[in-house]
């Protein structure tokens, strides 16, 4: 019985450090996506272009670097 509860806590501990590394990843990623979207909207305004083309341009790009950044990808 005592083996029982020994397994259940090491599976607690070990889902409560993934959630733990997990939440630190999601808020890089979203600050890095942030960063580049502003980047983007203003290069894409001073461009001439409308606010609708350049937030579907810039979600695009900047969603495209994110993956390509949480997957370690190079293209």
């Amino acid at each position: 019985m005592a083996n029982k509860f020994v397994a259940v806590f090491l599976v607690c501990i070990v889902v409560a450090a993934t959630m733990c590394v997990q939440e630190v990843g999601a808020h890089e990623s979203k600050d890095h996506f942030s960063k580049c979207f502003k980047e983007c909207d203003k290069e894409c305004h001073e461009k001439g272009h409308g606010n609708t083309f350049c937030e579907m341009k810039c979600d695009e790009d900047c969603g495209a670097k994110e993956a390509e950044a949480k997957l370690n990808i190079k293209f």
